[in-house]
């Protein structure tokens, strides 16, 4: 099982460096690039020249509120300066911030992923062969890529094209097209990936004349953990503020719905709609944390990740010690995993 560091959503771009030579002292296997508040095209080009092993994944890119030549030709550079480490994935967020946030316009995502990933691939191809490139689809057509504004070819494959997946339509999608599937924090309990997320892959690998073993799986898993209990009870209170916003969200429900708490997921959104903030949190039981979230402390919970998730992906994602006194404790994790 590969390791996974993540990298903070507000962390500053000064700050990447050290960060990421701290991941890849640790051992970890990759590192996990977000796109919250900063491009993350720009955070993987500087994990890409601070670092010299470490695999890069986009987790994730949003990709409708960029044109697809824009995208491959960051992603294009950063594979270079990368030496053929960079994962490219890729999500398309909600129709609420494509519209409201990007001022884009909203179309189906399922279809338009689908044209975005199969441009992506042509524009790749193009890059390496040195031809052109057309493209005419439903909502993306590109018909001129001139020699001076064709890269050209780099010493390495084409960046790998991840989703990032939640509902089973992307799932399918993701089966047919992509190299990987990056879960979130909302739809990575083991029953869900068994019974929607892998499933789906399936179908959609099935469906595509390939084989779903060869399509990568990492969910972005919340853990709950750290040197001593009391630390992992503080971050339980931090977890549970977070569910309640996470779940008021419709689209993260089929998770409630199929562990059973489906009435959860409205009593929220009713909170929400009465600017009810700090409630929310209270309706997080214990129960549900514990059955979404592994807890142990360092010393126990390598097994228990293992127990949950051992047979079912390829790599997890475990957060850095915010005390670097604790570094130890967790490499000792990493092997562990690693060696799983």
């Amino acid at each position: 099982m590969k390791v996974y560091a993540g990298i903070g959503t507000h962390t500053p771009f000064a700050d990447i460096a050290a960060h990421v030579r701290r991941v890849e002292a640790l051992g970890y296997d990759g590192i996990k690039v977000p796109e919250t508040v900063n491009d993350g095209m720009i955070t993987a080009a500087l994990v890409a020249e601070h670092s010299e092993r470490l695999r890069i994944v986009t987790s994730i890119i949003l990709a409708f509120p960029r044109a697809p030549m824009q995208l491959a030709y960051s992603a294009w550079g950063v594979q270079q300066l990368a030496a053929g480490r960079l994962n490219l994935g890729l999500g398309t967020q909600v129709k609420g911030n494509i519209e409201g946030r990007y001022g884009v316009p909203w179309t189906p995502p399922i279809p338009r992923m689908r044209e975005y990933l199969q441009l992506l691939q042509a524009i790749f191809g193009a890059f390496q062969s040195g031809e052109g490139v057309r493209f005419e689809g439903e909502q993306y057509r590109i018909t001129r890529l001139q020699p001076r504004f064709n890269p050209g070819p780099i010493d390495h494959p084409a960046p790998s094209l991840w989703l990032g997946a939640v509902n089973p339509a992307i799932c399918r999608l993701a089966g047919e097209l992509a190299d990987g599937v990056l879960t979130h924090p909302t739809n990575s309990s083991p029953r869900y990936l068994r019974e929607v997320t892998l499933a789906n892959i399936a179908e959609g690998a099935k469906r595509a004349g390939r084989d779903p073993s060869d399509i990568e799986l990492i969910p972005s898993l919340q853990l709950l953990t750290g040197a001593t209990q009391a630390a992992i009870d503080r971050q339980r209170e931090v977890v549970r503020d977070s569910m309640g916003f996470w779940y008021s969200t419709p689209p993260y429900w089929p998770t409630l719905q199929i562990h059973g708490w489906t009435e959860l997921g409205l009593e929220l959104r009713e909170l929400t709609r009465a600017g009810k903030w700090d409630e929310m949190s209270s309706l997080i039981s214990d129960d549900l944390i514990d059955a979404l979230m592994p807890e142990g402390t360092y010393d126990r919970i390598a097994d228990i990740i293992l127990e949950w998730y051992g047979d079912i992906v390829d790599g997890v994602t475990f957060p850095l010690p915010e005390d670097p006194a604790q570094d130890e404790q967790v490499v000792r994790v990493i092997e562990q995993l690693q060696a799983g």
